[in-house]
């Protein structure tokens, strides 16, 4: 692809090229008609299809700092996209210099309250980490389109503010409503760490002689030696399959066949203020959704009346056991209502192509030189 024909630049410091917002950017990007590379760490053979992929190289926290102020630099695209914060303030020199260039952010999430869920964000490093993520928070306001997941994730104002939820793209998932297979089977799809339930998980499935579980995605570094003893020492682990980090479109193929889709997170600021796209996903796909007591997560599990909301691994394990056994019956009318709720609730107009038709404007204005339109009502 000729170097001037980029519209868009994807811009990673941190997300591996496999992640499930990139991908459905970059499918809504494409449907615009967009021309789009990605510059991120990871495989080629996990890019988003019809994109032009420049791996970048894994970096520690003080590697990484140096490669978010070099990366601006080399984005070809028109826009530049950028997916962490610590983009932001070497992308706002870049788009300043470049005269002409536009800056989307995509402020996912709260990354201040996220921060209560890293165990390295302790001490002087946490005060540091802090002080940036705040910093990054406030350039965003600036930048041409501020893009965020949900209302309540900052900034709260921006020059041009809109809302992205992390609704799925339905051309990334199976079709729906396909018949479970005679091996209970539950799924879990995200990142996998202590704080998002995978031990809560493991322990579930021991409670659970019958069941089954995939889980994917990148396991935390400092789950990895617990959960190597837990898969050496448990007579369930022969149970567990653990398929690592996988592009979406692979990734969701294991729900088909699967009964249920589980989201055991634990209680911290950022996830009781969320819903994780998983829940959306799980229910797109036909999936009841077992689910941990956190705020957002549990209210729309409750209203859907696809899946059950439980504290703990034993009540995750009493659940499991009882839709594969004497309330078979109920589970087959839970199957029923996460379908009903996602041929009512997920409507037509995927949030990605808003995302897309926002930043195919900002294309236009490097070429024309014009403001940029007026975001549709309800997205600011």
């Amino acid at each position: 692809m000729p170097r001037t024909e980029i519209d868009v630049t994807i811009l990673s410091s941190g997300h591996d090229v496999a992640d499930a917002r990139l991908h459905r950017h970059c499918a809504a990007l494409r449907r615009a008609g967009l021309r789009v590379e990605v510059i991120a760490k990871g495989r080629a053979d996990d890019a988003p299809a019809d994109t032009e992929f420049r791996p970048t190289r894994p970096r520690g926290m003080t590697g990484r700092g140096m490669q978010a102020l070099l990366l601006p630099g080399k984005a070809r695209g028109r826009v530049i996209v950028t997916l962490d914060p610590d983009l932001i303030p070497a992308a706002r020199l870049h788009r300043t210099l470049s005269h002409g260039r536009r800056l989307a952010v995509d402020m996912h999430e709260d990354y201040v309250a996220l921060l209560d869920d890293r165990a390295w964000a302790k001490g002087p490093r946490g005060t540091v980490a802090r002080v940036w993520a705040k910093t990054a928070v406030s350039l965003s306001r600036r930048a041409d389109l501020t893009v965020v997941a949900d209302q309540h994730v900052p900034p709260g104002e921006a020059a041009r503010r809109l809302v992205v939820r992390n609704l799925p793209d339905l051309s990334l998932l199976p079709e729906r409503g396909g018949e479970p297979d005679k091996q209970p089977r539950a799924l879990y799809v995200g990142d996998v760490r202590e704080s998002r339930g995978l031990f809560t998980m493991l322990q579930a499935l021991e409670l659970a002689p019958d069941w089954e579980l995939d889980v994917v995605g990148p396991v935390a570094p400092k789950d990895r030696e617990p959960l190597a003893v837990w898969t050496t020492e448990s007579p369930a682990a022969k149970r567990v399959r653990l398929h690592g980090r996988m592009p979406p479109e692979a990734a969701w193929r294991l729900a088909r066949g699967a009964w249920v889709g589980m989201s055991l997170l634990h209680s911290t600021p950022a996830f009781e203020s969320a819903i994780p796209s998983k829940i959306y996903e799980y229910l797109a796909c036909g999936l009841p959704v077992l689910s941990s007591p956190i705020k957002r997560a549990a209210e729309l599990v409750e209203k859907a009346g696809a899946g059950a909301v439980v504290a703990d691994a034993e009540e995750a394990a009493a659940a499991l056991r009882a839709w594969s056994g004497p309330a078979r019956e109920e589970f087959e009318l839970l199957r029923q209502a996460a379908v009903d709720w996602a041929d009512t609730d997920l409507g037509a107009t995927n949030p990605h192509d808003l995302l897309a038709a926002a930043v195919a404007d900002l294309v236009i204005q490097t070429r024309r030189g014009r403001a940029p339109l007026a975001l549709p009502a309800g997205t600011r």
